[in-house]
C-alpha cells in the first residue's frame, strides 16, 4: 500500500493573478496553478480591485492542486500584494472594493492633513518613513472622508494576506510587515499598532492582532474545508504576508545585508536590516520574523512598460522583443527613458510624474524602444541603491526574483547599470513558494533553506560601465528638467 506525498500548499495574490504551488516537504514542486484577473481604475489615480475574487480563486486554485496531484496537504501558506486596505463588516465581507498599493494615488489631501495634524518629524521618528502613496493608513482616511455610508459599516482592516487567513481560520490576524505599512497607525519603536495614532486615523475600527510571517493565524475550519475536499480541517494556516517579503523569504534573503530584487509588473527591493532605518524617500517595515527590520523600495511601472510596448507594437512575444533588444546594443542607440508611465512611488514619491523617451529619431527601432525601458529600470534600480547606500545599508548580496529574471538580459542590464552582481535561484515560483516554505516551517519545523540553491551568478560586464554612468546621469537630469512639463499635462490628464 503506498503512502500519499506530503506537502503544502502557497497561494499569493498578485496585482495581474493568483498563484497557487503546492510543494513536497523536499522543496519538489508538484503542480502550479494560476487564476488572472485585472484592477479597476474607476476614476484618475484610483486602483481597486474587488477583494471577494481573492477568496474564489484560492478555492478554485486549491481544488485544481488537490485534485491534480495524488498528495496530502499538511499546511497552508498565503502571501499576497500589500499595503492595500481591505475594509470589511465584521464578518470579513467587504464593505467597498480594496484599495490597492502605491500605485493607487487618491489620498494625497489625507496624507497632507495627517502630516500636517501628526507633524512629519513626528510620524518619521515614530514610523520610520513620511507618509506617501504606499501607506495604508491616508488610504483608509480617504474612505472615512468620502464614503462615510460605507465607513459606517467598516468594522475590521486587512490585506490580501490576511483577508485570505480570516476566511481560512476565522482568525483575525496581521503580520508586522502588513501592519507596519498600515502607516501612520503602526509605531517601529515597539512593533505594534500606535493606538492614538490608529484611532485619529480610523476611528471605531477593530485592528487584527500582530503576528510574525510565518507564525500561526489559526486552523483550517471545517466550513472552509469543505470547499475544498482535498483540504483537512485542522492543519495549520501561516499568518502570512505581503508578496515581496514572501519572495524574499523563498530566496533566504532575510538577513541584514540581503537585498531581494523583484523583476516583475513593478520593480521592487527589499533590504534587511539590523534595525529600523528612517527614511524620507523609502519605506522602512518590520520584517519577516521577530525583531527583524527592512527597508524597501517600488516603482510604479517597470515590467507593465514592456508589456505596454509588446501590445502597443502588436509583437507576437517577448522572447522577440528580447532578442531585438539584445541587439540594439548599450543605450538603445542613444535613447533615455523615464519609467514613470503610472507616476512613481519610491525614491521620488511623484504621482504626477509621467513617462517620457528623450532622443527618439526616425532610425529607432522597436528593439531600441524595448532595451531603453529595461535600461530605465535599472537605472530607477540605481537610484534606489544609492538612497539605501546614503542611509548606511550594507549591500552584501543581492537575489533576483521574478518572472522579469528568468532571462538573463534584464538582470544582465541591471548588473552592468549598478556594478552589482545577482544571484539568480534555481526556482523562480515566487512569493507562493515563500509561502510554502513558511507552511512547512511551520507544520514540521523544517529548515527550508536548502530548497531553492543558487542556480547563476550574473555579473557586470566593466566594459559596459562607463557608457552606463554616462547615461544613468541623464537619465537623473531628465526628471528634473521635464517635471513641470510632466505635471501639467498630468492635470490635462485629470481633467480629461
Amino acid at each position: 500500500m503506498s503512502t500519499r506525498t506530503e506537502a503544502v500548499l502557497g497561494v499569493d495574490v498578485g496585482t495581474s493573478s493568483t498563484k497557487g504551488v503546492l510543494v513536497a516537504l523536499d522543496g519538489t514542486v508538484l503542480d502550479v496553478a494560476v487564476r488572472e484577473h485585472s484592477v479597476q481604475r474607476p476614476a484618475p489615480g484610483h486602483v481597486e480591485m474587488d477583494a471577494r475574487i481573492w477568496w474564489t480563486e484560492f478555492i478554485s486554485i486549491a481544488r485544481e492542486l488537490t485534485t491534480g496531484v495524488d498528495a496530502e496537504v499538511t499546511a497552508i501558506g498565503v502571501s499576497g500584494m500589500g499595503p492595500c486596505a481591505v475594509l470589511t463588516d465584521e464578518h470579513g465581507d467587504p464593505v467597498r472594493p480594496a484599495i490597492l498599493y502605491g500605485v493607487d494615488t487618491r489620498a494625497e489631501d489625507q496624507i497632507e492633513r495627517l502630516t500636517a495634524q501628526l507633524g512629519a518629524e513626528e510620524i518619521l521618528a515614530r514610523g520610520s518613513c513620511a507618509l506617501s502613496s504606499q501607506a495604508a493608513g491616508p488610504k483608509v482616511a480617504w474612505v472615512a472622508q468620502h464614503e462615510p455610508e460605507a465607513y459606517a459599516r467598516a468594522r475590521r482592516l486587512f490585506m490580501p494576506a490576511s483577508y485570505l487567513a480570516f476566511h481560512l481560520t476565522d482568525d483575525y490576524v496581521m503580520d508586522h510587515v502588513s501592519a507596519s505599512q498600515v502607516a501612520p497607525m503602526y509605531c517601529m519603536r515597539t512593533q505594534d499598532w500606535h493606538e492614538p495614532w490608529a484611532q485619529h486615523v480610523a476611528p471605531g475600527l477593530d485592528l487584527p492582532r500582530l503576528r510574525w510571517a510565518g507564525d500561526a493565524a489559526g486552523a483550517l475550519t471545517a466550513r472552509a474545508a469543505a470547499e475544498v475536499p482535498g483540504l483537512r480541517a485542522g492543519i495549520p494556516v501561516i499568518t502570512g504576508t505581503i508578496d515581496a517579503w514572501a519572495e524574499s523569504v523563498s530566496v533566504d534573503a532575510t538577513r541584514p545585508g540581503e537585498v531581494m530584487l523583484m523583476y516583475g509588473t513593478t520593480a521592487f527591493l527589499v533590504a534587511t536590516t539590523r534595525s529600523a532605518v528612517p527614511s524620507r524617500t523609502l519605506w522602512a517595515a518590520s520584517g519577516t520574523g521577530p525583531g527583524t527590520f527592512t527597508i524597501s523600495g517600488g516603482m510604479s511601472t517597470s515590467g507593465a512598460i514592456t508589456g505596454w510596448l509588446r501590445e502597443l507594437t502588436g509583437s507576437p512575444d517577448f522572447e522577440r522583443l528580447i532578442d531585438e533588444a539584445q541587439q540594439s546594443g548599450v543605450g538603445g542607440g542613444g535613447l533615455v527613458m523615464l519609467p514613470y508611465f503610472a507616476g512613481e512611488r519610491s525614491p521620488i514619491a511623484d504621482p504626477d510624474a509621467r513617462g517620457m523617451i528623450a532622443g527618439l529619431t526616425l532610425s529607432h527601432t522597436r528593439g531600441d524602444l524595448y532595451r531603453a525601458a529595461l535600461e530605465a529600470a535599472a537605472y530607477g534600480v540605481r537610484h534606489h541603491l544609492e538612497v539605501l547606500r546614503d542611509a548606511d545599508v550594507s549591500i552584501e548580496r543581492v537575489s533576483a526574483v521574478g518572472g522579469g529574471a528568468q532571462h538573463d538580459l534584464w538582470p544582465q542590464i541591471v548588473s552592468d547599470v549598478t556594478g552589482l552582481a545577482q544571484q539568480v535561484p534555481r526556482r523562480t515560483v515566487g512569493a507562493a513558494y515563500g509561502n510554502s516554505m513558511l507552511a512547512a516551517r511551520l507544520a514540521h519545523g523544517l529548515d527550508t533553506a536548502s530548497w531553492n540553491p543558487v542556480d547563476h551568478v550574473v555579473t557586470p560586464d566593466p566594459a559596459r560601465r562607463e557608457r552606463y554612468d554616462e547615461l544613468y546621469r541623464l537619465y537623473r537630469d531628465l526628471y528634473p528638467a521635464t517635471s513641470e512639463i510632466s505635471h501639467a499635462l498630468a492635470r490635462i490628464q485629470q481633467l480629461g
